[in-house]
């Protein structure tokens, strides 16, 4: 029995938007992931014709990533650009039929008391108010913190914030066991990536995301801590992992995240195939 939807990351296919689309419908899954950037940037993206395009290829929207990039919503004097992003970004996806905008925040102070956590709380009301009003949320991505503190942050934080369960983050950057994690966030989780990656050397959310915020995904991955791999090669337990989230009653999408240059349409495939074997195994 297949509890879940099978998605891909657009631009992951390394062959622009539209054709990214088309490439979704031939490995053979069923919605695509969005950035909301380039050719699908919010102030001047051709909606129509993305609608058009997903509509021909037999796709839907499963989310739009709105990357912040830096320190996410974590500096003050950032912010206001960002949330007027994300809120043209929530504004697209609802156009598109979608009520889902995945990001990283930064990573999450374990002190509730600190500035900087105020600051954080403050951003994410802001704009998870303004998501519940369009019957939309902003999904965090797993992995700068321990599933607890995020889940706790989540609901502090109220309606419109929910998570994007992102099982290699955790695996790679904290070591924690993302089945496990799955009943810790329980139906907070709206939106997945079905990625893998393993765990080098040990380190923290806050020097490996540190790092990432200053240098982006290659300065990450010259630390040596955290690798990502395909689907069924890292630390992900993955029949542990998919029993978890159908345990918990998720029904939404596996969506899959292969940050390669190199045959990432091909791993892309390869991992429809190994998701639905497992689906099956259930």
């Amino acid at each position: 029995m297949e509890y879940f939807k099978i998605g891909t990351l657009a631009d992951w296919f390394g062959v622009g938007l539209y054709e990214g689309i088309r490439m979704s419908e031939v490995v053979g899954a069923e919605g695509v992931q969005l950035y909301a950037a380039g050719e699908l940037d919010p102030l001047t993206a051709d909606v129509e014709k993305v609608k058009r395009t997903l509509r021909d290829c037999h796709q839907v929207a499963t989310a739009l990533c709105g990357e912040l990039g830096g320190h996410g919503l974590c500096r003050r004097e950032d912010n206001p650009k960002k949330l007027e992003y994300l809120k043209r970004t929530l504004l697209l996806a609802k156009r598109l039929d979608c009520s889902i905008v995945t990001t990283h925040l930064g990573v999450v102070p374990a002190d509730p008391e600190s500035d900087a956590y105020k600051v954080l709380l403050g951003a994410c009301r802001e704009i998870g108010r303004f998501a519940d009003a369009l019957g939309a949320c902003i999904a965090v991505e797993t992995g700068p913190e321990p599933v607890a503190r995020l889940r706790d942050f989540c609901l502090e934080c109220g309606e419109g914030i929910k998570i994007n369960y992102d099982p290699a983050n955790l695996a790679m950057v904290l070591r924690e066991d993302p089945a496990a994690g799955v009943f810790t966030a329980g139906d907070l989780i709206v939106h997945t990536h079905a990625k893998d990656g393993v765990s080098l050397k040990p380190t923290t959310g806050e020097d490996y995301y540190g790092v990432f915020a200053e240098k982006g995904i290659d300065g990450a991955r010259a630390l040596g801590m955290g690798c990502e791999v395909a689907l069924g090669e890292g630390d992900v337990k993955w029949p542990e992992y998919l029993a978890a989230l159908r345990d918990i009653g998720f029904r939404g999408f596996l969506t899959i995240e292969r940050e390669a240059k190199e045959a990432a349409g091909k791993d892309i495939a390869d991992a429809v195939v190994f998701l639905r074997r497992h689906m099956e195994a259930l």
